[in-house]
């Protein structure tokens, strides 16, 4: 499940890729089916004629744009529904994740929090919703020994943005954060970010692996990174979901906090780590 060079990997900088973790004809080909059907049926409801091929799984995104175009909500509705197809959340909860999440964090107690997994859609030069430099336990305060699993549902390339970490980060320990800075004009969580940004980057190495569908990346809750800057003409598709350890001290006395998203107060959970 992950070799002794991916371990040492993941150890020193926080972070590593496992090539064809995930099935792709089994386990990736039905969630981009299931996309590609959505996508019409959102088009169906809205009276918008796409013009497209049969689905195949290069091609599961097909009409997207041409939606979008029509309405931001009709893209939002996409983005909230794919949520919901039975292959993604077989995917997120998969035994092989949950075991290879307990086997690092040397775990018998696996959670996956409230709201802390989704499909991102990172549309072509767009950066109102690009999710800037962070750490994951800041936006999922479940336990601080937790871990990111993200895999993309099309080939990533320079071009499109692939994701980027800051290798070593993990290992210097919760940034300090402001919110209504450099990022004022952005919505809800994405207000914040990790306070004298551009210092604190500087001083790791940048890495971003280009990644194909069934890859898995798999981050530190403590590792810093950020999306990259899509500039080509196709949407960015890519799972997250997100373990925690029950068992972790530090979870277990803020009480296992759910997401952001879910609503968390972060800045009442973490006051010792924002400047006001």
């Amino acid at each position: 499940m992950l070799s002794e060079e991916s371990l040492r990997e993941f150890q020193q900088y926080g972070m590593c890729v496992i090539p064809a973790f995930h099935d792709v004809e089994r386990e990736i080909l039905p969630i981009q089916k299931g996309i590609y059907q959505i996508i019409g049926l959102v088009a169906q409801r809205h009276g918008v004629e796409l013009q497209r091929e049969p689905f195949q799984g290069s091609n599961f995104d097909s009409g997207y744009l041409q939606l979008l175009a029509k309405s931001r909500v009709y893209g939002a509705e996409v983005y909230d529904l794919v949520k919901q197809i039975p292959a993604f959340i077989r995917l997120i909860s998969a035994p092989e994740s949950e075991h290879l999440f307990s086997y690092l964090r040397k775990t018998d107690s696996a959670g996956i929090g409230k709201g802390s997994y989704g499909i991102r859609i990172d549309i072509p030069n767009e950066e109102a919703y690009r999710s800037q430099w962070h750490q994951e336990f800041i936006f999922q305060p479940q336990s601080i020994d937790g871990l990111v699993f993200w895999t993309p549902l099309v080939e990533v390339s320079l071009e499109m943005g692939p994701v980027i970490v800051c290798a070593g980060s993990h290992k210097d320990g919760l940034c300090q954060y402001t919110k209504g800075g450099a990022y004022s004009e952005k919505s809800g969580a994405y207000k914040i970010g990790i306070h004298d940004e551009e210092c604190v980057v500087s001083k790791y190495e940048h890495v971003a692996p280009l990644t194909k569908p069934g890859d898995l990346i798999i981050m530190d809750y403590l590792t810093i990174h950020q999306s990259g800057f899509n500039v080509s003409d196709r949407t960015r598709w890519s799972v997250q979901s997100r373990f925690f350890n029950f068992n972790d001290p530090v979870g277990m006395a803020i009480g296992w906090k759910e997401s952001v998203t879910a609503g968390a107060a972060i800045e009442s959970i973490f006051p010792q780590n924002f400047i006001r």
